[in-house]
């Protein structure tokens, strides 16, 4: 196996290990969304993922390889910090905001991922690797898009506006218990 091929799958294996662990993790987000859009944007993006693990697979198959066991580390360090923050918060607004932003880092880090790898597929002139993982580009570029749209359009929103609340309904608390001091 050339160095060109030994540097794409051990790129694909860290993909494949990649899209494995963010399935688990869409579906935990999914579970603790409030925001319907943001639950039916998840439900969508894990039927693709399913089909991003295939087209790994059979991008490695290409390759004369298997997935294999590799671990992408990166991608498990977001997956623990977006649980960390889920676990943090409960469920309502606030939660959707952190889920959006745990899942919109797991995004970029696909997004640079299968960049790369499509780059470099058509550099050394896999042309149909790179349109395979080319596809997957454009998959995960459209999810990143989609939850800044509904970040933008909703789910900010009902934060900032349960948030404002939450600080005057707090600062009118203080002000009774201020009045029934001066009563007494």
């Amino acid at each position: 196996m050339d160095e060109i091929t030994k540097l794409m799958v051990d790129q694909l294996k860290d993909a494949h290990s990649a899209e494995r662990q963010a399935l688990r993790a869409m579906q935990r987000m999914m579970k603790n969304a409030t925001n319907e859009k943001l639950k039916q944007g998840f439900e969508m993006h894990i039927e693709q993922t399913q089909g991003q693990v295939e087209r790994l697979e059979q991008a490695l198959e290409q390759l004369g390889a298997k997935a294999g066991r590799k671990v992408c580390e990166a991608m498990r360090g977001l997956v623990e910090e977006g649980q960390h923050e889920m676990e943090e918060n409960d469920k309502g607004a606030k939660m959707d905001v952190v889920i959006i932003a745990s899942a919109q880092r797991i995004e970029h880090y696909e997004i640079s991922a299968y960049g790369t790898m499509a780059t470099l597929a058509k550099s050394a002139g896999m042309r149909e690797l790179g349109d395979l993982l080319g596809q997957t580009l454009d998959e995960e570029k459209r999810m990143d898009a989609e939850l800044t749209r509904l970040a933008e359009s909703e789910v900010n929103k009902a934060f900032i506006e349960e948030a404002r609340a939450e600080m005057e309904e707090g600062a009118n608390e203080n002000k009774r218990g201020a009045s029934r001091k001066k009563a007494s």
